[in-house]
């Protein structure tokens, strides 16, 4: 079960969260867990977690942000789910990264966090959003601005480009090529979008940005990891 927020996407953690605070409260209490005479009231305001799946979209259909029921192969799930596969592609990358203790793992972390906002940006339409919703769904220019700081930083440390590199340079910037791959197919998805009026042009600027930043992150990775990238030669 996911459900798109004014703040991105939750999820069963949230409720899963709650239990935990409850759980702890009653732990508090003695070690039965409870005070005398308190087992029932404690155990009848545990939250019922609630199933995973929901039949709502069995049949094609899934919501948006706005409440309007949109075919599950709409442009906008189609941006949204590729931008989500983006995100997942982007943990893995920082799974391998962390591995080999790279400082810029709290980079690609939040960039996790703004592509929640890019989600939920792209689930509020704005052909059957309300101004409430473009309020708290509004995708601003700093995320952009920040990605254009970090990409001159690595830049500035980098041979430059003498020939077209192909996705190299060991696992960590491999799987970063990978994630500029994704992130390419994100904002093809999104282009059209922008172009209906649909969504903020920012959030395409920020997957083109975003584009940038992990091909040059690779390449740095490579440097880093005394890796050798790979140059094209024609066949």
């Amino acid at each position: 079960m996911a459900v798109w927020s004014w703040g991105g996407r939750l999820g069963l953690h949230r409720y899963l969260g709650a239990g935990r605070i409850l759980c702890l409260r009653c732990q508090s209490r003695g070690p039965q867990g409870v005070e005398n005479g308190d087992r029932s009231q404690c155990s009848s305001k545990t939250p019922k977690i609630p199933k995973i799946y929901t039949k709502t979209g069995d049949k094609g259909f899934s919501s948006t942000f706005t409440g309007e029921r949109r075919p599950k192969d709409d442009q906008v799930f189609e941006a949204v789910g590729t931008t989500d596969e983006l995100s997942s592609a982007i943990g893995f990358a920082m799974e391998l990264i962390t591995e080999k203790g790279h400082t810029f793992a709290e980079e690609l972390q939040k960039i996790q966090c703004t592509l929640q906002d890019v989600g939920s940006a792209l689930a509020t339409p704005r052909s059957s959003a309300r101004e409430a919703h473009l309020k708290h769904t509004k995708f601003s220019e700093g995320p952009i601005l920040e990605l254009e700081q970090w990409i001159d930083k690595y830049t500035s440390q980098l041979p430059p480009l003498t020939a077209f590199i192909l996705p190299s340079g060991g696992k960590s910037s491999s799987m970063l090529h990978l994630c500029r791959a994704v992130c390419r197919r994100a904002e093809r998805r999104v282009v059209p979008l922008v172009q209906m009026g649909e969504t903020d042009a920012n959030v395409a600027k920020f997957l083109n940005r975003l584009s940038d930043y992990l091909f040059t992150l690779a390449r740095y990775t490579a440097v880093k990891e005394g890796n050798q990238e790979k140059m094209y030669k024609k066949p």
